[in-house]
């Protein structure tokens, strides 16, 4: 319920902080004291259009802020949870503001948190609905009239039950239409794709091949610098060519050279043996060492040369897988140990390429069965809500005699609606109309019906939906239009009815309403120098007897019209 409102700078207001109570709250006052500055300042807090003619002279601009207690329970955070607004604390207040400036811009805020303005409309429509010179927020809004006659006759589980199935068809539409756009693009593709697949199924890669041919390659190429190495250093003892001697012939020809310098018989004294000859046969023996070593050396090598034989062709066709690999995966820009699985999904998408027509025509059967399943259920629920339909006409023709609308014919039509159009809450739409005279024919009730009859039909409506309705306030301005007597005695009663179950605020010209409110608030105008403002007062017992004896004399307040006063007074249940 709204608890507090906060003016500043409103036309003739300066400064004005209104707190409300619960039950019925009635505002009086002379004619031009400012009730419909209150409204609009009140409408403005709810994201009604701005205008810089709302600010006050002189003032840089005009703020209002609107606060309500609401339950954890209220669909208002189910609006703000999709907005991605939560509150700390579910039971804190909710407090709309708004401020405008005089060139009509203008700023939203929720709990001091910035929001557009349309978010603003929308929660302040599941919280407040105004009837009379605002009915665009009310009975006159056309998109509420379906939830109010589902929350007059119809199951909460028959709404839910169809909003599931119109998920479900919603789902496998969707996932229809991307299987179809799926396929489409393997259709343009499909080439490429089969190419792709043949390349890769030749290529064959193995899970862990590149690391085992990398190190195979490293191993290789090994062998083959240590075959080289071996290979040079033979070819060192090697002649070249023919006139080129190699180290062991330059070794035989060295020790046959020296041999000359040797006796010619061994058994020569050894005392004519000169110390020439002694190093001469040193020598001739350390060549034959050297031959010997050489020989070795040639041999060794010989075996190493066996052992380290290296495999160029292996080599080669090793180091051709590993780069044909990385050519694939730079081709597909994978890592090479992703084609395998690159492998497998392009296989599935040529497969579902395939066998995608018979998919397809899978999900076209579950739309269909869907669609048939939210038909079937939405026409359940619409022979439910034609049944609610003439309920809530009956019922809300039976309240319209007390509030002088006898003569109208109240008319909730359902509207069958597309297939295109249909959606969560079924398959039609609602539309309450009103002819307001007999032969005149039913008609839209913003169009046909004047302020005062557009807050009296609301008011009926709300006796019947008081108890089912979301919105916890409701404001009545012009609901005694041109009604007085017995007739404005039945609104005051029926206010005071519907206000057992949510807040209602009314401007109230009728000293019978007035009587009937829970509280009393009077809008008066006063001069102070050169400036008119605006204010509002919560009356006690006395001065509201004497405000409804003003409302029924006129300027000059009469005993006689205090005696009235206390009997309409008595009448009440005021407090």
């Amino acid at each position: 319920m709204l608890t507090h409102l906060s003016i500043r700078d409103v036309v003739l207001i300066e400064k004005l902080d209104l707190a409300f109570r619960p039950g019925l709250t009635v505002l009086t006052g002379e004619t031009g004291a400012g009730k419909s500055i209150l409204l609009d300042s009140l409408g403005l807090a709810l994201g009604e259009r701005a205008s810089g003619s709302l600010v006050r002279a002189n003032a840089g601009h005009a703020a209002v802020s609107a606060s309500f207690e609401i339950p954890p329970t209220h669909p208002v955070h189910e609006l703000l949870a999709e907005q991605g607004i939560r509150l700390d604390d579910p039971d804190e207040p909710l407090l709309l503001r708004r401020i405008v400036t005089p060139d009509a811009r203008s700023r939203a805020y929720l709990n001091d948190q910035p929001i557009g303005v349309g978010l603003l409309r929308r929660i302040a429509a599941q919280l407040v609905e105004i009837q009379g010179q605002h009915e665009q927020m009310g009975l006159a809004d056309q998109n509420t009239h379906l939830d109010l006659l589902d929350a007059f006759g119809v199951s909460p589980d028959r709404r839910e039950h169809v909003a599931r199935n119109y998920r479900s068809w919603i789902e496998a539409t969707a996932a229809l239409a991307a299987a179809r756009a799926e396929m489409e693009a393997a259709q343009r593709e499909e080439e490429w794709l089969r190419q792709s697949v043949d390349d890769l199924s030749t290529l064959a890669p193995q899970e862990g091949e590149e690391d085992e041919l990398a190190a195979l390659r490293v191993s290789l190429q090994q062998d083959e610098r240590r075959g080289e190495a071996i290979a040079a250093a033979l070819s060192e003892l090697t002649p070249r060519d023919r006139r080129t001697p190699g180290p062991a012939a330059a070794l035989r020809g060295a020790s046959r050279a020296l041999a000359r310098l040797m006796p010619a018989s061994l058994d020569e004294p050894a005392a004519n043996t000169s110390p020439q000859q002694t190093r001469a046969q040193e020598a001739l023996d350390a060549l034959e060492k050297a031959e010997e070593a050489l020989a070795d050396a040639e041999t060794l090598l010989s075996r190493l040369a066996a052992d380290a034989e290296a495999d160029p062709k292996l080599l080669e066709d090793t180091e051709e897988r590993l780069f044909a690999l990385r050519a694939a995966a730079r081709k597909h820009s994978v890592a090479v140990v992703e084609l395998p699985g690159l492998l497998a999904d392009l296989q599935n998408r040529l497969s579902a390429l395939d066998s995608g027509n018979a998919h397809i025509a899978q999900m076209e059967v579950q739309v269909r069965e869907t669609r048939a399943a939210f038909a079937e259920t939405a026409a359940l629920l619409s022979a439910e809500r034609e049944a609610a339909a003439r309920r809530l006409e009956a019922a809300v023709t039976a309240e319209l005699k007390p509030v002088k609308l006898e003569r109208a014919r109240f008319i909730v039509s359902l509207i069958p609606l597309e297939p295109e159009a249909w959606n969560r809450r079924g398959r039609e739409q609602a539309s309450f109309l009103i002819a307001a005279n007999p032969g005149q024919p039913p008609g839209p009730l913003a169009k046909v019906a004047s302020g005062g009859e557009l807050s009296r039909l609301m008011l009926a409506l709300k006796v019947v939906l008081a108890e089912r309705s979301a919105v916890a306030t409701l404001v009545f301005d012009e609901v005694d239009s041109g009604v007085g007597g017995a007739t404005a005695s039945s609104i005051g009663d029926r206010l005071h009815h519907v206000a057992h179950d949510v807040q209602v605020l009314v401007v109230t010209h009728s000293p019978q309403v007035a009587a009937r409110g829970d509280t009393h608030m009077r809008i008066a105008k006063r001069i102070r120098g050169s400036h008119t403002e605006t204010l509002a007062e919560v009356l006690p017992a006395p001065a509201r007897r004497e405000e409804i004896a003003r409302m029924l004399a006129g300027d000059v307040v009469t005993d006689a019209a205090r005696a009235a006063a206390d009997s309409l007074l008595e009448g009440s249940f005021a407090v």
